[in-house]
């Protein structure tokens, strides 16, 4: 038998472990001995190194009821193992003497396919053998590994034919692929063959969007992209449209009209939303008169700008400019002339006003009314009743009556002074002085020079009950209405100050403010 042979009695691992556990644990080695042909000392080695490593676990199974067996298999061993010396086995002196025969192969260098021939798919193969260039898996043949494009090698770059017949190591080729690319915003991609090497992606852009940065990238042999990641950038402007033009007419009595108008919207390719900016006036306030430009500016997220812009024109509708009458002045609300302008007509003092106190500017131009005239004034005096009398100065004139016992009246005398040095400021404000003093049938009354009649007198005592026994005025407004009576003489910017604040209107006062140093 030979020593593999031999050899091969010895069970695996885990039978070796299982056969220590049982009684037939020397039974092993007694027909490892008889079957091999080994020396007697290679035997009480083996079995002695095996005694020595199992001593420890011999500790943990021997037991009481094991102990006769365990005794039992050693003699035997030991018996076997006598005669067995002696039974004309070749006995080597030192354990070291023992050959193991060589089977391995004999080594030829002429043999032309000692190794498989080498191949590399997707690849090339080139080999450089002893034998010369046509041999390619001789021993010793060296051979180098490279991949085609786009490929990489995986594994040896070089391997060698050895002694075994088998090659030094191995290698194949694995294709080279490029991450994803990501999608751009606004923008897509298209690629000539996926994301191989060599494959180009060319980049385009949405509408109203450009390419910032390379317009197409490559994968490269490395396994990477070329250049960087481009970007679409927002190229188009905002559009945004303003209303029309438009024109106004002034407000009556204005010089502005109130323009109103739907602000304009903007879009945008990118931006949903856009923030409008107005340059100018807001609408739904006053405009002046003329033209007016109005703005609209928009910028979107990349501050592309648009803009538009419209005219609001006011037009102030005018009439001819009015004369004033002779002996006469105007008064007018607002630009004089505008649409809707008033002009009041007033005579100077002693005239009386022909025609309407007041004209209006219409909206086609023209003044409404007739022309208006100042002549002279004519107060009948000597009229019968105190109707007829007092008709001459409704809406027209107030009245101030002076009433006193006599013309001597020292009161009455203070009152008569200061009136006269006031009599312009009287007339501007309107008012005509009336004079009553004495007693029936010498009674007295007069308007300046003119006379009134004894009826005339009468009625006014009566009508606004006037005393014929002591100082007293008695002011009445253009209705003939009894506004305030005095029982004292009254100083001239007294007498003025009560008139203007009760009295007159806003329109007489400002009138007045204008004329105030017409009397000097």
């Amino acid at each position: 038998m030979s020593r593999n042979s031999c050899l091969s009695l010895f069970p695996r691992e885990r039978e070796r472990e299982r056969a220590r556990d049982d009684s037939n644990f020397f039974s092993f080695y007694v027909l490892l001995s008889t079957n091999c042909k080994l020396s007697v000392r290679y035997n009480f080695v083996l079995f002695g190194l095996t005694l020595q490593s199992e001593r420890s676990r011999a500790k943990s199974f021997f037991s009481p009821h094991r102990s006769f067996n365990m005794i039992v298999n050693v003699f035997v061993a030991l018996f076997v193992l006598y005669f067995t010396a002696g039974s004309g086995t070749t006995e080597y002196d030192q354990y070291d003497d023992f050959v193991e025969e060589d089977y391995g192969p004999q080594l030829d260098y002429q043999h032309p396919n000692w190794c498989h021939s080498p191949g590399l798919t997707n690849g090339e193969v080139t080999c450089r053998s002893p034998r010369g260039p046509a041999f390619r898996s001789t021993l010793g043949t060296r051979c180098e590994m490279s991949c085609d494009r786009g490929y990489r090698l995986l594994g040896r770059t070089s391997i060698q034919c050895l002694a075994n017949r088998r090659w030094s190591g191995t290698a194949y080729c694995r294709k080279v692929r490029c991450h994803l690319l990501q999608l751009i915003p606004h923008g897509r991609y298209t690629c000539t063959q996926g994301f191989v090497v060599d494959s180009r992606c060319d980049f385009t852009c949405d509408p109203g969007y450009r390419i910032a940065g390379q317009h197409s990238r490559t994968c490269q042999r490395s396994g990477s992209w070329s250049d960087a990641q481009p970007e679409c950038e927002d190229t188009d402007p905002p559009k945004i449209k303003c209303p029309p033009s438009r024109l106004k007419a002034a407000e009556p009595g204005k010089l502005t009209a109130t323009v109103t108008w739907n602000p304009p919207t903007a879009t945008d390719t990118a931006d949903k939303s856009l923030n409008v900016i107005l340059v100018g006036q807001e609408p739904g306030t006053d405009f002046e008169e003329g033209a007016s430009i109005i703005q609209y500016k928009v910028y979107d997220q990349a501050r592309n700008r648009a803009a538009c812009k419209f005219i609001v024109r006011v037009e102030v509708r005018r009439c001819p400019v009015l004369a004033a009458p002779q002996r006469g002045f105007l008064t007018c609300s607002s630009d004089g002339n505008n649409y809707g302008a008033t002009c009041e007509h007033h005579c100077e003092r002693g005239y009386e006003r022909r025609g309407p106190s007041s004209r209006v500017c219409q909206f086609d131009r023209s003044w409404e009314g007739s022309l208006v005239e100042c002549v002279p004034m004519e107060i009948k005096s000597d009229v019968r009743t105190l109707s007829d009398l007092l008709n001459q100065f409704y809406e027209k004139r107030r009245l101030l009556i002076v009433s006193a016992p006599n013309i001597s009246d020292p009161d009455y005398q203070l009152q008569n002074t200061m009136i006269q040095k006031s009599d312009c400021g009287l007339d501007l404000r309107r008012v005509t002085v009336i004079e009553l003093w004495g007693s029936p049938p010498g009674e007295t009354g007069r308007i300046k020079e003119g006379l009134l009649s004894s009826e005339a007198i009468q009625g006014l005592r009566q009508v606004f009950k006037i005393s014929r026994f002591h100082f007293s005025m008695l002011l009445l407004d253009e209705l003939g209405l009894d506004r305030e009576r005095f029982i004292t003489p009254q100083a001239s910017h007294e007498l003025f100050y009560y008139i203007d604040s009760f009295l007159l209107d806003e329109e007489e006062r400002g009138r007045l403010e204008l004329q105030r140093d017409f009397c000097g």
